[in-house]
């Protein structure tokens, strides 16, 4: 074997051991989380926020063209080229194989390793079982805050959400108060950055993404803005190792509810209480139906909203791909990552977080 290729070779296969030993060695995802992973997020979310555009995005974008252009034009080269084609078929060869290398490390790295940690929940407060009463004062004290926050929002003319504020600034702002009771948030956070392709996130039913090959945190920039605070911290969220979507999704509820800004605190409940409500409806807690009722109008006009008034038909044109093919495919992709990196249920985790929620305001001790 040619020399050229032993080191990446070598790197796959540390990355493959270290995949195996999070598996076996929850000790170990834990070392690295807490004590590796830092230094790494750190210094290479610092690298990624140089660039003013997704540099994940970038790189989807250039694997995506050499993959179309590229290899078609290797491989008329090598059929035309006669007296080359070992050239250039080793230039090919370990191109494909550095990209591989890329791949498999910085998942491995950035995103594998962390779904076999202790949970992060579990680090901080307890789990129990909770009662049908119990969900229901959580509806009832979501529905007062929501409520509340929502006649303290700015508004447009037609009584839809409006931004006030610097989301990136007010977002780490929450970040850091609330590493203040969880450590592990602590750290440097780069500005989030809106996807070029946010027209494609929306097909794909996404607000937010975090790409394990940059460390940076994305945002659908088209999304209806109500959702952004609650979003930013999510993706800051992955950024310091929480990996499981349920307790990323906790901790961005207790950063943006946590935040000295309205719009943050609005956002926070907004998303926690959609979720609530779900669970209300699926397990037919038929006595915090009632609470429904009491729901606000101007939380009505909000919540469940994923883009703003009449964005499907404005950018239709847009669409290469059916947006129901789009979103069937993204659905099945996410689902099954989850699933092959030891989450049971999937894209159904996400829901989780009402879980999470009561044991946070529902502690065993109190029960």
């Amino acid at each position: 074997m040619k020399k050229r290729y032993i080191i990446p070779l070598i790197i796959c296969a540390v990355m493959i051991a270290l995949n195996v030993i999070s598996w076996l060695s929850t000790p170990f995802s834990d070392f690295y989380v807490m004590h590796i992973f830092p230094y790494i997020s750190d210094i290479f979310s610092f690298i990624s926020g140089i660039f003013p555009f997704s540099l994940g995005e970038v790189m989807i974008v250039a694997l995506l063209v050499f993959i179309a252009v590229g290899l078609p034009v290797f491989a008329v080269l090598i059929i035309a080229l006669k007296r080359h084609r070992r050239t250039l078929a080793g230039i090919l060869s370990l191109s494909v194989l550095w990209i591989l290398t890329y791949v498999i490390t910085t998942e491995t790295l950035n995103c594998f390793i962390m779904y076999h940690c202790t949970p992060f929940s579990e680090r901080y407060f307890s789990s129990s079982e909770h009662t049908r009463s119990e969900i229901t004062q959580l509806y009832e004290i979501l529905i007062n805050e929501s409520n509340k926050l929502a006649e303290e929002v700015s508004r447009d003319e037609n009584g839809c959400f409006v931004l006030s504020c610097d989301t990136d600034s007010e977002a780490k702002q929450a970040m850091k108060k609330a590493a203040e009771k969880y450590p592990q948030l602590s750290g440097y956070y780069p500005d989030a950055k809106p996807i070029g392709s946010s027209y494609f996130m929306s097909q794909s039913g996404l607000l937010g993404i975090y790409f394990p090959f940059s460390l940076e945190a994305n945002h659908n920039d088209d999304m209806y803005k109500v959702n952004l605070p609650n979003t930013l911290c999510h993706e800051y969220a992955h950024l310091k190792g929480i990996i499981q979507e349920d307790e990323a999704g906790f901790i961005a509820f207790i950063a943006a509810t946590g935040s000295d800004n309205a719009d943050f605190r609005y956002s926070g409940y907004l998303n926690a209480l959609e979720y609530v409500h779900n669970q209300i409806y699926e397990k037919e807690i038929s006595e915090a139906f009632y609470l429904t009722d009491t729901i606000s109008g101007n939380v009505k006009t909000d919540w469940f909203t994923f883009m703003p008034e009449n964005y499907w038909e404005e950018n239709k044109e847009k669409e290469i791909i059916s947006t129901e093919t789009v979103d069937t495919i993204s659905s099945a992709a996410t689902d099954t990552t989850l699933k092959l990196n030891g989450v049971e249920d999937g894209i159904e985790s996400y829901s989780r977080i009402v879980n999470l929620l009561l044991d946070y305001y529902f502690p065993p001790e109190n029960n």
